[in-house]
Protein backbone atom coordinates (compact mmCIF):
# COMPACT_ATOMS: atom_id res chain seq x y z
CA UNK A 1 0.00 0.00 0.00
CA UNK A 2 1.57 3.44 -0.85
CA UNK A 3 1.97 6.17 1.75
CA UNK A 4 -0.84 8.46 -1.00
CA UNK A 5 -3.96 5.76 0.03
CA UNK A 6 -2.80 6.33 3.97
CA UNK A 7 -5.91 8.34 5.49
CA UNK A 8 -5.10 12.06 5.91
CA UNK A 9 -3.02 12.29 8.97
CA UNK A 10 -0.40 10.44 6.98
CA UNK A 11 -0.18 7.54 8.75
CA UNK A 12 -0.45 3.92 7.79
CA UNK A 13 -3.63 2.54 8.97
CA UNK A 14 -3.58 0.72 11.61
CA UNK A 15 -6.96 -2.06 11.73
CA UNK A 16 -7.70 -4.59 9.72
CA UNK A 17 -10.94 -3.13 8.72
CA UNK A 18 -9.23 0.45 7.84
CA UNK A 19 -6.38 -1.25 5.51
CA UNK A 20 -9.66 -3.55 4.12
CA UNK A 21 -11.59 -0.07 3.66
CA UNK A 22 -8.55 1.73 1.23
CA UNK A 23 -9.72 -0.40 -1.89
CA UNK A 24 -13.31 -0.42 -1.15
CA UNK A 25 -16.21 1.67 -2.80
CA UNK A 26 -17.29 4.42 -1.21
CA UNK A 27 -21.63 4.20 -2.11
CA UNK A 28 -23.03 6.28 0.69
CA UNK A 29 -20.84 9.26 -0.53
CA UNK A 30 -19.27 9.60 3.60
CA UNK A 31 -17.37 6.57 3.29
CA UNK A 32 -20.25 4.99 5.81
CA UNK A 33 -20.73 2.38 3.51
CA UNK A 34 -17.80 1.09 1.81
CA UNK A 35 -18.20 -2.07 -0.69
CA UNK A 36 -15.95 -4.66 -2.36
CA UNK A 37 -17.52 -6.82 -5.10
CA UNK A 38 -16.39 -10.60 -4.48
CA UNK A 39 -18.75 -11.89 -7.31
CA UNK A 40 -20.21 -9.73 -10.07
CA UNK A 41 -24.18 -10.46 -10.14
CA UNK A 42 -26.57 -10.04 -13.35
CA UNK A 43 -29.38 -8.44 -14.69
CA UNK A 44 -31.22 -5.06 -12.68
CA UNK A 45 -29.84 -3.51 -9.23
CA UNK A 46 -32.37 -3.81 -6.71
CA UNK A 47 -35.34 -2.14 -6.64
CA UNK A 48 -36.78 0.42 -3.77
CA UNK A 49 -39.60 -1.46 -1.78
CA UNK A 50 -38.45 -4.56 -3.22
CA UNK A 51 -38.55 -8.24 -1.25
CA UNK A 52 -35.22 -9.86 -1.05
CA UNK A 53 -33.92 -13.33 -0.66
CA UNK A 54 -30.39 -12.75 1.02
CA UNK A 55 -27.37 -15.10 2.42
CA UNK A 56 -25.48 -13.29 5.01
CA UNK A 57 -23.26 -12.79 7.75
CA UNK A 58 -21.82 -10.31 10.27
CA UNK A 59 -18.42 -10.26 11.40
CA UNK A 60 -16.82 -7.88 14.30
CA UNK A 61 -13.55 -7.16 13.74
CA UNK A 62 -10.61 -9.05 15.23
CA UNK A 63 -13.62 -12.08 15.11
CA UNK A 64 -13.62 -15.01 12.79
CA UNK A 65 -17.05 -16.26 13.92
CA UNK A 66 -20.06 -14.17 12.63
CA UNK A 67 -21.98 -12.35 15.32
CA UNK A 68 -24.67 -12.79 12.93
CA UNK A 69 -25.72 -15.24 10.30
CA UNK A 70 -28.50 -16.82 8.12
CA UNK A 71 -26.25 -19.20 5.86
CA UNK A 72 -27.01 -22.49 8.22
CA UNK A 73 -30.78 -21.90 7.38
CA UNK A 74 -32.27 -24.34 4.33
CA UNK A 75 -34.42 -21.97 3.10
CA UNK A 76 -33.65 -17.93 4.09
CA UNK A 77 -36.91 -15.79 4.39
CA UNK A 78 -37.47 -13.36 1.87
CA UNK A 79 -37.11 -10.02 3.44
CA UNK A 80 -39.24 -6.43 2.48
CA UNK A 81 -36.89 -3.60 1.92
CA UNK A 82 -38.00 -0.86 4.45
CA UNK A 83 -39.56 -3.04 6.41
CA UNK A 84 -37.78 -6.36 7.81
CA UNK A 85 -34.52 -5.23 6.90
CA UNK A 86 -33.07 -2.86 9.84
CA UNK A 87 -29.58 -1.82 9.09
CA UNK A 88 -29.67 1.16 7.16
CA UNK A 89 -26.22 0.31 5.61
CA UNK A 90 -27.51 -3.24 4.55
CA UNK A 91 -30.03 -1.47 2.93
CA UNK A 92 -28.20 0.47 1.21
CA UNK A 93 -25.91 -2.13 0.36
CA UNK A 94 -28.42 -4.49 -1.21
CA UNK A 95 -29.54 -1.30 -3.63
CA UNK A 96 -26.29 -1.34 -5.32
CA UNK A 97 -26.72 -5.08 -5.92
CA UNK A 98 -27.67 -7.46 -8.48
CA UNK A 99 -29.21 -10.95 -8.65
CA UNK A 100 -26.28 -13.49 -8.19
CA UNK A 101 -23.42 -11.27 -6.74
CA UNK A 102 -21.49 -11.77 -3.64
CA UNK A 103 -19.85 -8.60 -1.50
CA UNK A 104 -18.48 -7.72 1.49
CA UNK A 105 -19.59 -4.40 2.91
CA UNK A 106 -18.18 -2.30 5.66
CA UNK A 107 -20.68 -0.22 7.70
CA UNK A 108 -19.84 2.39 10.24
CA UNK A 109 -21.84 2.85 13.33
CA UNK A 110 -24.46 5.65 12.11
CA UNK A 111 -25.32 2.93 9.15
CA UNK A 112 -25.11 -0.01 11.33
CA UNK A 113 -25.72 -0.15 15.38
CA UNK A 114 -24.58 3.42 16.02
CA UNK A 115 -23.41 5.17 19.37
CA UNK A 116 -24.60 2.75 21.88
CA UNK A 117 -24.10 -0.85 19.88
CA UNK A 118 -26.20 -4.34 20.18
CA UNK A 119 -24.95 -5.09 23.93
CA UNK A 120 -23.68 -7.47 24.79
CA UNK A 121 -22.67 -8.78 21.21
CA UNK A 122 -21.89 -5.01 19.84
CA UNK A 123 -19.73 -2.58 21.65
CA UNK A 124 -20.55 1.23 21.26
CA UNK A 125 -19.27 3.13 17.75
CA UNK A 126 -18.39 -0.24 16.13
CA UNK A 127 -17.82 -0.90 12.45
CA UNK A 128 -19.29 -3.90 11.30
CA UNK A 129 -18.76 -6.44 8.67
CA UNK A 130 -21.03 -8.32 6.16
CA UNK A 131 -20.73 -10.69 3.55
CA UNK A 132 -23.80 -10.59 1.71
CA UNK A 133 -25.36 -12.63 -1.65
CA UNK A 134 -27.63 -11.79 -3.09
CA UNK A 135 -29.86 -14.77 -4.54
CA UNK A 136 -33.04 -12.95 -5.84
CA UNK A 137 -35.47 -10.45 -5.12
CA UNK A 138 -39.33 -9.45 -5.94
CA UNK A 139 -39.68 -5.56 -7.41
CA UNK A 140 -42.61 -3.83 -5.38
CA UNK A 141 -45.77 -5.22 -7.66
CA UNK A 142 -44.08 -8.58 -7.43
CA UNK A 143 -43.86 -8.82 -3.81
CA UNK A 144 -47.09 -7.19 -3.24
CA UNK A 145 -48.30 -9.82 -5.32
CA UNK A 146 -46.76 -12.75 -3.40
CA UNK A 147 -48.13 -11.46 -0.16
CA UNK A 148 -51.48 -11.58 -1.53
CA UNK A 149 -51.35 -14.82 -3.28
CA UNK A 150 -50.08 -16.06 0.02
CA UNK A 151 -52.35 -14.48 2.04
CA UNK A 152 -55.58 -15.93 -0.57
CA UNK A 153 -54.39 -18.98 -0.17
CA UNK A 154 -54.14 -18.96 3.43
CA UNK A 155 -57.81 -17.85 3.22
CA UNK A 156 -58.77 -20.56 1.04
CA UNK A 157 -57.34 -23.55 3.10
CA UNK A 158 -59.65 -21.63 6.25
CA UNK A 159 -62.64 -21.43 4.39
CA UNK A 160 -65.15 -24.16 5.12
CA UNK A 161 -67.69 -24.42 2.27
CA UNK A 162 -70.57 -26.86 1.60
CA UNK A 163 -69.91 -29.96 -0.82
CA UNK A 164 -71.95 -28.56 -3.42
CA UNK A 165 -69.14 -25.69 -3.49
CA UNK A 166 -66.46 -26.90 -2.56
CA UNK A 167 -65.65 -27.02 -5.89
CA UNK A 168 -65.96 -23.07 -6.39
CA UNK A 169 -62.87 -22.70 -3.55
CA UNK A 170 -61.24 -25.28 -5.42
CA UNK A 171 -61.67 -24.00 -8.56
CA UNK A 172 -59.98 -20.16 -6.85
CA UNK A 173 -57.50 -22.13 -4.74
CA UNK A 174 -55.96 -23.08 -8.79
CA UNK A 175 -54.53 -20.04 -10.21
CA UNK A 176 -53.31 -18.96 -6.73
CA UNK A 177 -51.24 -22.35 -6.64
CA UNK A 178 -50.03 -21.97 -10.06
CA UNK A 179 -49.01 -18.58 -9.58
CA UNK A 180 -47.23 -19.49 -6.29
CA UNK A 181 -45.27 -22.64 -7.81
CA UNK A 182 -44.43 -19.63 -10.43
CA UNK A 183 -43.04 -17.16 -7.95
CA UNK A 184 -40.94 -19.83 -5.78
CA UNK A 185 -39.51 -20.63 -9.49
CA UNK A 186 -38.51 -17.53 -10.08
CA UNK A 187 -36.59 -17.44 -5.86
CA UNK A 188 -35.07 -20.58 -6.81
CA UNK A 189 -36.83 -22.80 -4.48
CA UNK A 190 -37.74 -25.27 -6.78
CA UNK A 191 -39.02 -27.94 -4.18
CA UNK A 192 -41.35 -24.94 -2.76
CA UNK A 193 -42.39 -24.47 -6.24
CA UNK A 194 -42.66 -28.70 -7.18
CA UNK A 195 -44.83 -29.05 -4.01
CA UNK A 196 -47.61 -25.81 -5.23
CA UNK A 197 -47.49 -26.86 -8.72
CA UNK A 198 -48.54 -30.97 -7.21
CA UNK A 199 -51.28 -29.33 -5.20
CA UNK A 200 -52.51 -27.56 -8.14
CA UNK A 201 -52.31 -31.46 -10.26
CA UNK A 202 -54.72 -32.59 -7.37
CA UNK A 203 -57.21 -29.92 -8.23
CA UNK A 204 -56.82 -30.34 -12.10
CA UNK A 205 -54.40 -33.35 -13.14
CA UNK A 206 -54.99 -32.26 -16.59
CA UNK A 207 -53.37 -28.84 -16.25
CA UNK A 208 -51.07 -28.29 -18.88
CA UNK A 209 -49.65 -24.62 -16.95
CA UNK A 210 -49.03 -27.17 -13.80
CA UNK A 211 -47.60 -29.44 -15.65
CA UNK A 212 -44.97 -27.44 -16.94
CA UNK A 213 -44.39 -26.19 -13.90
CA UNK A 214 -43.71 -29.67 -12.09
CA UNK A 215 -41.47 -30.15 -14.67
CA UNK A 216 -39.69 -26.84 -14.81
CA UNK A 217 -38.99 -27.51 -10.87
CA UNK A 218 -37.47 -31.17 -11.17
CA UNK A 219 -35.10 -29.88 -14.00
CA UNK A 220 -33.97 -27.46 -11.04
CA UNK A 221 -33.32 -30.26 -8.71
CA UNK A 222 -31.53 -32.45 -11.38
CA UNK A 223 -34.69 -35.18 -11.47
CA UNK A 224 -34.69 -35.57 -14.92
CA UNK A 225 -36.99 -38.77 -15.41
CA UNK A 226 -39.74 -36.75 -13.35
CA UNK A 227 -39.15 -33.55 -15.31
CA UNK A 228 -39.61 -35.74 -18.56
CA UNK A 229 -42.62 -37.78 -17.35
CA UNK A 230 -44.38 -33.92 -16.69
CA UNK A 231 -43.42 -32.26 -19.54
CA UNK A 232 -44.41 -34.81 -21.94
CA UNK A 233 -47.82 -34.82 -20.14
CA UNK A 234 -47.91 -31.28 -20.89
CA UNK A 235 -47.24 -31.54 -24.11
CA UNK A 236 -49.66 -34.12 -24.68
CA UNK A 237 -52.48 -31.51 -23.05
CA UNK A 238 -50.36 -28.22 -25.07
CA UNK A 239 -48.53 -30.09 -28.29
CA UNK A 240 -47.88 -26.55 -29.91
CA UNK A 241 -46.68 -24.91 -26.64
CA UNK A 242 -43.35 -23.11 -27.88
CA UNK A 243 -42.28 -23.02 -23.92
CA UNK A 244 -42.99 -26.85 -22.81
CA UNK A 245 -41.30 -28.00 -26.40
CA UNK A 246 -37.91 -26.18 -25.39
CA UNK A 247 -38.00 -27.69 -22.17
CA UNK A 248 -38.21 -30.54 -23.69
CA UNK A 249 -35.50 -30.12 -26.08
CA UNK A 250 -33.00 -29.37 -23.04
CA UNK A 251 -33.85 -32.84 -21.95
CA UNK A 252 -33.19 -34.13 -25.12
Amino acid sequence: MSASSWPQNGMPPSSLYERLSQRMLDISGDRGVLKDVIREGAGDLVAPDASVLVKYSGYLEHMDRPFDSNYFRKTPRLMKLGEDITLWGMELGLLSMRRGELARFLFKPNYAYGTLGCPPLIPPNTTVLFEIELLDFLDCAESDKFCALSAALLLLRRRSAPPEEQHLVEAAKLPVLLNLSFTYLKLDRPTIALCYGEQALIIDQKNAKALFRCGQACLLLTEYQKARDFLVRAQKEQPFNHDINNELKKLA
